[in-house]
């Protein structure tokens, strides 16, 4: 919790960025039938019954300290999938970065070891090299940012029946580009001295002896 915490305290380094990642996955629903037109000062009201497509994962990266956020769909949340998204990251989104600091959970697939399951050995270790993983501790998710961001995302657009994956990736795409040209950021004023006061009960109890009192 300490070293999350700790990190969000730095002060932005275009060579160091440092960027919280997550994803959930999404059921894809259509409804059975055709709704009559909304009348004007009435509720929109959805019939109980749908047909089910197939679920899809919303991968969400995103930078505090610049604003910034990326959100992209894929038919599966495997490794090879989540290996495809930390290239993209380091190669099309940081290109100049030397090291890019990543926060995620701890998730199966979110380990270095995906990166040689997607690619041969030479090319998953350039990518290694540039990668710096930090996991949130177990039952700390609400230290990720990025779960703040999917939670803003499904609030906002997420909240209805979407049948096709081209429709969510345009939805969700859309919410991206609005979030990052209204520059969104988090002002993150929880510290490690915060921490230590209020969450005292997640750490050992140390009694000390009367000589090292």
């Amino acid at each position: 919790m300490e070293d999350i915490i700790e990190l969000y305290s730095k002060e932005y380094s275009e060579k160091y960025p440092v960027i919280n990642m997550d994803e959930q996955p999404f059921q894809r629903l259509s409804d059975t039938k055709e709704f009559l037109p909304v009348k004007k000062g009435s509720i929109k009201k959805e019939d109980h019954e749908y047909k089910r497509h197939g679920t899809a994962c919303i991968f969400m990266f995103t930078e505090a300290l610049q604003g910034w956020r990326k959100v992209t769909v894929r038919k599966r949340r495997t490794s090879i999938d989540w290996a495809n998204e930390i290239e993209k990251l380091l190669v099309d989104d940081y290109p100049n970065a030397e090291v890019v600091t990543l926060i995620s959970d701890n998730l199966n697939t979110h380990t270095i070891a995906s990166l040689y399951k997607a690619f041969p050995p030479k090319r998953a270790r350039e990518l290694a090299q540039r990668l710096d993983m930090r996991h949130t501790p177990k039952h700390g998710s609400w230290l990720n940012i990025a779960e703040c961001e999917l939670s803003v995302l499904t609030r906002q657009c997420l909240c209805k029946r979407i049948p096709t994956i081209e429709e969510l990736q345009k939805i969700v795409a859309q919410w991206h580009e609005d979030r990052n040209n209204r520059q969104k950021g988090v002002d993150w004023r929880f510290t490690n001295e915060d921490a230590r006061i209020k969450l005292k009960s997640l750490y050992p109890k140390i009694q000390l002896s009367q000589t090292q009192c």
